[in-house]
């Protein structure tokens, strides 16, 4: 069995500020239009049993994590927009734990692969074509008093995205769901 940090960070931590090439910025993309796909294809024909298996010990159940993807990335999404069109603006923070404990957390997952299929058309879409200037725009988040560039942005929702895959894949293999349909 894995350790519990394993379980946690199944790709490791997020990413540090550290920059990126043109390179890193083309595959952070890529990872951000596939990932809507690769999380469908995995759950969308999950039965109820599976979706509401927790991921981890005390950790969020798969619908969960499904249902917070959709709801960090908005939050991203929106971040983003504000980014490019404020100055340094001051992005309003969500408690994560509550907002998975909302009475939609038990909804179907169906909405939720719906509305990260759209939102990362148009996200990545508002990504694509950045300039170095547009990159460098910041926003501030309030709840760790650290600032983010688009770039930054950029290579976290992908780290994210994966990460969460990769908890919902893992759980799958560790419970030899692989390649089954329900």
């Amino acid at each position: 069995m894995p350790s519990l940090d394993d379980l946690r960070y199944p790709i490791g931590p997020a990413p540090a500020s550290t920059g990126q090439t043109a390179i890193d910025l083309q595959t952070r993309l890529k990872a951000l239009a596939e990932l809507p796909r690769k999380l469908t294809d995995l759950v969308q024909c999950w039965p109820d049993q599976r979706l509401d298996t927790p991921y981890r010990p005390d950790g969020w159940t798969v619908r969960q994590v499904v249902h917070h993807v959709a709801d960090s990335h908005m939050n991203a999404y929106i971040r983003t927009r504000l980014a490019l069109t404020e100055v340094n603006p001051r992005i309003s923070p969500y408690d994560e734990a509550e907002w998975a404990r909302l009475p939609d957390s038990v909804f179907p997952v169906a909405p939720s692969l719906a509305i990260l299929t759209n939102l990362h058309l148009r996200w990545v879409r508002c990504l694509t074509d950045l300039t170095p200037d547009q990159l460098a725009r910041t926003y501030q988040h309030p709840a760790n008093q650290q600032t983010y560039t688009l770039a930054d942005v950029i290579a976290l929702y992908a780290w994210h995205g994966e990460h969460h895959y990769q908890h919902i894949a893992r759980l799958a293999q560790r419970n030899g769901w692989e390649g089954e349909m329900s």
